[in-house]
């Protein structure tokens, strides 16, 4: 089984088809018959977990086995509206935890011998009354994340603003990510928080080992020259 992510980038005009895009991408999701476990997301203007949305851009989750095909209707919707599209696939290698309770990677072992670039998605749904002290201490996370050595890409994504969260990232390799998940001080409180506060009612942690990559994002193709 391997992951696709899409991100789709609307003009400046068109965000509405994004937000509308939500609803209407349900049935062609769930009609594909080479789609397994799927998620349609909203995104955050900071590249992690961000209460403010970025009405232009929104993304696409799918499994497949042996790969996810994305439905041709949303391609064809992407292209109509003109939209800006990067698709990432991915080989699910290492994780923990459930999504809508559900195993949707597959039974993966917490940790392999991997160690090169490496996608790392962290997810979780809030407790309604954690809510407050969970975005009073993202905030400076999102900060020292934007300028870690050896981060190649971020985005926050959410299926529910404020309550169901998700970062998805691309590292040049599994020390990078580790240099900044373990040894920067006011990641690691966070991290502390979360158990010791029980802020979350679900949560998942998985890595990813990156095949390939199509297309751009703001002009640019955010993993250019990093796959060979």
């Amino acid at each position: 089984m391997l992951c696709s992510v899409t991100v789709a980038r609307y003009p400046r005009w068109y965000g509405w088809a994004g937000f509308l895009s939500m609803a209407v991408f349900r049935l062609p999701l769930w009609l594909n018959a080479q789609t397994g476990f799927w998620k349609l997301m909203g995104s955050g203007k900071n590249g992690t977990f961000d209460r403010h949305p970025d009405w232009r851009q929104w993304a696409v989750l799918q499994t497949g086995d042996p790969r996810p095909q994305t439905p041709g209707f949303l391609l064809r919707w992407w292209k109509f509206f003109g939209c800006e599209t990067w698709t990432v696939l991915l080989e699910p290698l290492e994780g923990h935890g459930s999504w809508d309770g559900k195993s949707c990677f597959g039974d993966l072992p917490r940790q392999t011998g991997y160690e090169g670039m490496i996608g790392i998605l962290t997810r979780a749904t809030i407790r309604i009354n954690k809510l407050r002290p969970f975005w009073q201490n993202v905030n400076g996370v999102a900060g020292q994340m934007a300028g870690a050595a050896g981060l190649l890409f971020s985005i926050g994504i959410g299926e529910i603003p404020l309550v169901k969260q998700a970062t998805f990232s691309i590292w040049e390799s599994k020390e990078d990510m580790k240099q900044f998940a373990y040894r920067m001080q006011e990641h690691t409180k966070v991290i502390q928080k979360t158990r010791t506060e029980n802020w979350y009612s679900e949560e998942m942690f998985v890595r990813f080992k990156i095949l390939a990559s199509d297309g751009t994002l703001k002009g640019k193709e955010p993993l250019a020259g990093k796959l060979i």
